[in-house]
This record gives C-alpha cells, sequence and structure tokens, in this order.
C-alpha cells in the first residue's frame, strides 16, 4: 500500500513527536527536487537516541505496508537517512546536525535570487 505523501509526512512527525525527538523540520521540496517532495530533519540526543528513533520509524513505516524503504547510516547513529519516496527523513545527533546544517543548505537553495 502506498500511503499519499501528506499522511507518510504525518506518521513520520507523529512517531518522531512520540518518540521524543528534538527540533523536528520540515522542508517542502516540492517543484524544486526531482528527488522528494518533502525532506524532514530532526535530532536525538545520543547515538542510543538516533538508533531507537531510526528503528521505531522503520516499525512504523512497515506497520503501514512500507517495508521496502532505504536506510544510511544505521552502524554509526551520528547521521541516519531514511528513504520512502516521497519523503525524506534526517536523523542527526545534536553536533552533526550543526556541522552538517541542511536547513541553512537547502533554505538557500530554495530562496529565489
Amino acid at each position: 500500500m502506498e500511503l499519499s505523501t501528506q499522511k507518510l509526512q504525518s506518521l513520520m512527525v507523529s512517531t518522531l513527536d512520540t518518540d521524543k525527538a528534538e527540533d523536528i523540520v520540515c522542508i517542502d521540496l516540492r517543484e524544486k527536487s526531482s528527488v522528494t517532495d518533502i525532506m524532514i530533519i530532526a535530532s536525538g540526543r545520543s547515538q542510543r537516541h538516533v538508533s531507537a528513533l531510526a528503528d521505531h520509524m522503520l516499525r512504523a513505516l512497515k506497520d503501514e505496508g512500507m517495508g521496502r524503504v532505504e536506510v544510511e547510516g544505521l552502524p554509526a547513529c551520528d547521521w541516519v537517512l531514511i528513504d520512502a519516496g516521497d519523503v525524506i527523513l534526517h536523523l542527526f545527533r545534536p553536533e552533526v546536525r550543526e556541522f552538517y546544517n541542511l536547513e541553512k543548505m537547502w533554505s538557500a537553495a530554495l530562496d529565489p535570487q
């Protein structure tokens, strides 16, 4: 079963919120990227928290019939990427998130010059 982009985003944000992810940000990339429609960025407090967030997200997606998602970064859990197609989730430890600063990079790319 394929979830709509809106339902997928809602599921992912509510799962992150329930699991106490920090600083959840959604960036709308429709009309701006061919890779995905929505990018969600969130932080976990530690590698263990990032790992738990990723594990719970993968279970929530599987429960909704989306068992085939791409995952990168699970062994280290500094930065885990979960690609659910229309929605891509980046989970970071706070220091790693600050270093890469995806929000700033994407907001600069999205601002018309």
